[in-house]
């Protein structure tokens, strides 16, 4: 039977960084994943989640014994133990959280597709030192209808009068002093590229173009015309405001298209990549964008302004049915973008979308043991990874995004 071991503390030897925003120890012969410390430290670990039977405990560092030399105070005062659980690395510099970073990229990817590795994760133009880049934020509401951010692995809300990562319009709006409307569960908040700044209460009817208002957003990737696209305020679009120009640079460096070439985007969203790609193929080449989600295929239509060579489509992608749209759109695919969400494309799109010999792939992602098991899947079919890039795009955070570019091994 077992017993809780919540709220007991242990004096811990830290080990390395592992997936997820924390550090390994081990206690007793029992792995403890503890946030809040760093690779090397001794802490008092207080746990969090788990009991005398768990395979794992969680734990946070309340006391530090001997720290990095890598540890800085967080400078802002709602991270770290029991508090806001929106960032893990506040305790150390975002230059070395994106070392922290890669050493997890390089793990995953060696122990879960056999890739080596030696890269690094590089910074993204728009934040201030890993703060201030946060362009979109949910804001929950507690039963005092005060208005914050979650707990790690919780539901209770911190309250807040200002986050850090997030952009400075977001707090002087004024809403983080005042309640939350009676009956909502929050407010989600987007600072466009233009600078406006639109707030809506939740819950919401993403479907509801009354409920729901567009922003327009700028991207201009290096070295090509930048495009304008109009979303959703709570649609999805990376926070970090050079994150998809960032993106598009490196999956359009990898792919390098040509004139005339016919392209497959892969969970398309509102069209980004679909719009820039029809750019680079020209009048004589065709692009077709296909996502699951009905209101970024309604915003992404208008986006595609122009573009009469480049469409975009429903379909639910991992079903049978998104391979006949292609086979009725394309006459062959040259090059595919993937984008998918934090669970990875998966064996049976990979499979399938490779299996129409496209002479180059895009992969991003924004998990590293989800690409990583993608990629394994691509060595299956034939394709290796020519270059992989990583790219802090969510700084003070675990998360890291990825591009990865495959070929067919052979050539």
């Amino acid at each position: 039977m077992s017993s809780q071991l919540v709220g007991q503390e242990f004096e811990l030897e830290v080990g390395d960084v592992a997936h997820g925003g924390h550090c390994v120890a081990r206690h007793d012969g029992r792995v403890i994943f503890v946030r809040h410390a760093l690779p090397g430290e001794r802490v008092v670990a207080r746990v969090t989640d788990g009991g005398t039977t768990s395979r794992f405990l969680r734990a946070d560092a309340v006391r530090v014994l001997q720290a990095s030399p890598e540890r800085r105070s967080a400078p802002c005062r709602f991270a770290g133990p029991g508090g806001c659980g929106g960032c893990d690395w506040q305790h150390t510099s975002a230059a070395f959280g994106r070392e922290l970073k890669a050493r997890v990229v390089r793990e995953q990817l060696q122990r879960l597709a056999g890739i080596d590795w030696s890269g690094s994760v590089e910074p993204v133009p728009g934040d201030d030192d890993g703060l201030r880049w946060r362009t979109r934020v949910e804001f929950a509401a507690d039963p005092d209808r005060r208005l914050g951010l979650r707990k790690h692995r919780s539901h209770e809300v911190v309250p807040v009068d200002d986050c850090l990562i997030a952009v400075p319009e977001i707090a002087a709006t004024g809403l983080l002093d005042e309640p939350a409307e009676p009956g909502s569960t929050g407010v989600d908040v987007a600072v466009a590229s233009d600078a406006e700044v639109v707030a809506v209460d939740l819950p919401v009817d993403d479907l509801d173009d009354s409920a729901v208002p567009q922003v327009v957003e700028s991207v201009t990737p290096a070295g090509v015309s930048g495009r304008e696209f109009r979303v959703a305020s709570t649609g999805f679009w990376q926070v970090h405001p050079g994150a998809a120009a960032t993106f598009v640079s490196a999956a359009l460096d990898g792919l390098q298209p040509q004139a005339g070439e016919q392209v497959l985007d892969l969970y398309a969203g509102v069209g980004v990549f679909t719009a820039f790609l029809a750019d680079a193929v020209g009048s004589t080449g065709r692009v077709l964008g296909l996502e699951g989600d009905a209101r970024a295929v309604r915003d992404g239509g208008p986006n595609l302004g122009g573009l009469d060579h480049a469409s975009l489509r429903r379909a639910d992608i991992g079903r049978g049915a998104w391979s006949r749209v292609v086979d009725a759109r394309l006459d062959r695919v040259d090059l595919v973008v993937l984008d998918p969400p934090r669970s990875g494309a998966g064996r049976a799109v990979i499979r399938d979308v490779l299996a129409r010999g496209p002479r180059r792939a895009a992969y991003i992602a924004c998990d590293p043991a989800a690409l990583a098991r993608d990629l394994l899947y691509a060595a299956d079919a034939g394709y290796e990874v020519v270059s992989l890039r990583a790219f802090d795009a969510f700084p003070m955070t675990h998360h890291v995004e990825c591009v990865a570019i495959l070929a067919p091994a052979d050539r």
